[in-house]
C-alpha cells in the first residue's frame, strides 16, 4: 500500500487569495476529482474496487476541499475585520470605481459576495470576527 502524509493545511494556506475566492464549481469539481484521486492512491484503491468516496474520506481523516477552501477565506476576511480602517486592505475594500464601462454576459463574482454566502452557510455575522476565539471554533466547525 502506498502512503503518502501531506499535511493539507498547509499546502491549502500556500494557494494565493484570489484563487480562493475566484473558483467557479467547474473549478471546484476538478478540484475534488483530483484530491479523490489522490487520497485513493494513498489508500492503494482503485474506482474499480467500488469504493464510496464517503467512506475513503472516513478512514484518511480529510474533509472535502470545499471547506478547507472556505475555513482560508474566512480567516482572511477575519484578519482584515480586525485591522484598522486605516489599513491597506481595509481602504480597498472602500473604494468605488467610478468610470469604468461594465462588459457583456454574467457580472464577475466579487470577494464580498463569495464570503457573503460562506458565512450564511456557516451562519455567521461580521460581528463575530471581533471576537477571535469564537470566529477561530465558527469557522473550524464544519472542517
Amino acid at each position: 500500500m502506498h502512503m503518502v502524509f501531506i499535511d493539507l493545511e498547509k499546502a491549502y494556506d500556500k494557494v494565493p487569495r484570489e484563487v480562493l475566492w475566484r473558483c467557479k464549481n467547474f473549478h471546484i469539481q476538478k478540484i475534488k476529482v483530483a484530491e479523490m484521486r489522490m487520497l485513493r492512491w494513498m489508500y492503494g484503491l482503485t474506482r474499480g474496487d467500488k469504493v464510496r468516496n464517503e467512506t475513503i474520506r472516513e478512514k484518511v481523516g480529510v474533509t472535502l476541499m470545499e471547506n478547507k477552501m472556505r475555513k482560508v477565506r474566512l480567516r482572511w476576511f477575519g484578519h482584515v475585520m480586525r485591522t484598522g480602517m486605516d489599513a491597506p486592505v481595509r481602504r480597498c475594500e472602500r473604494l468605488a470605481l467610478d468610470g469604468f464601462r461594465k462588459g457583456r454576459g454574467r457580472p464577475k463574482k466579487y470577494w464580498g459576495e463569495v464570503i457573503r454566502r460562506d458565512m450564511e452557510q456557516l451562519q455567521l455575522t461580521e460581528d463575530m470576527t471581533l471576537d477571535r476565539t469564537i470566529w477561530r471554533t465558527r469557522i473550524r466547525a464544519e472542517s
